[in-house]
């Protein structure tokens, strides 16, 4: 069972929701489910993604196996790192463009019979757990002027949308150009620094280091009224 999200008011009318605090962080909210019934889940993650592991987590949680392919590099990365701790099967993928290594996670598959889980884990479950997610939060803090979060695939944005009313949305692009069907009604505010760098000014509470962390600062610089970030991982 998930445990409900920690919220924080850090000052007054300005809350964090703190998933930080769960291993693997909001992802795990749907990937439990997305794993479940499966012997063998497969996932093609960047080096840098949290969903490999929230996928471990799970997966361990639940007795099944799960294998993360992955671009090789020279020294994997702590978030491979963490995913293998918890017991996920790595493959490092040689010559590890992302697209290469989504062929080879699908062609894994169709050898294997494993279940191939799809990129950003972007489906309806995700969406509605995160809206219940969401909702759970809304009533505890009430009406909002302003919700921010940082957006990739934007699944996570689109599905607090689910879940709030609330007068204005932003999504912190972090890594590839999002478009408005990848974070809805959100207004898009484009983090200046490589995907891969550390944040500047991160926040005063464990966050995704070049993730999450970048909506810190303009969240507290720009943000007006009662407004919330959500926070997906430490």
């Amino acid at each position: 069972m998930i445990p409900d999200p920690i919220i924080q008011e850090i000052k007054p009318n300005i809350f964090v929701v703190r998933d930080d605090h769960l291993a693997g962080g909001t992802k795990r909210c749907y990937a439990d489910q997305l794993i479940r019934g499966h012997n063998e889940v497969v996932y093609a993650s960047p080096a840098y993604g949290g969903a490999q592991i929230a996928i471990a987590h799970s997966a361990k949680e639940q007795q099944v196996c799960a294998t993360i392919f992955v671009a090789k590099r020279k020294k994997p990365h702590a978030r491979t790192k963490e995913a293998h701790a918890a017991g996920a099967k790595i493959v490092q993928v040689p010559n590890g463009y992302l697209s290469n290594v989504k062929a080879k996670a699908k062609a894994y598959c169709e050898a294997t019979g494993a279940h191939l889980l799809p990129f950003g884990l972007e489906t309806e479950t995700a969406f509605e757990a995160i809206a219940d997610r969401a909702r759970f939060v809304a009533s505890a803090v009430g009406d909002l002027d302003e919700l921010w979060s940082v957006a990739g695939s934007g699944v996570l944005t689109r599905g607090l949308q689910r879940g709030f009313k609330v007068k204005k949305t932003y999504a912190v692009q972090v890594g590839r150009k999002l478009s408005k069907r990848d974070v809805g009604n959100a207004h898009i505010l484009v983090c200046p620094q490589a995907f891969e760098d550390d944040a500047k000014h991160p926040p005063p509470f464990p966050s995704c280091s070049n993730y999450d962390a970048k909506a810190y600062e303009p969240f507290i610089r720009i943000g007006t009224g009662k407004r919330l970030l959500w926070n997906v991982a430490r």
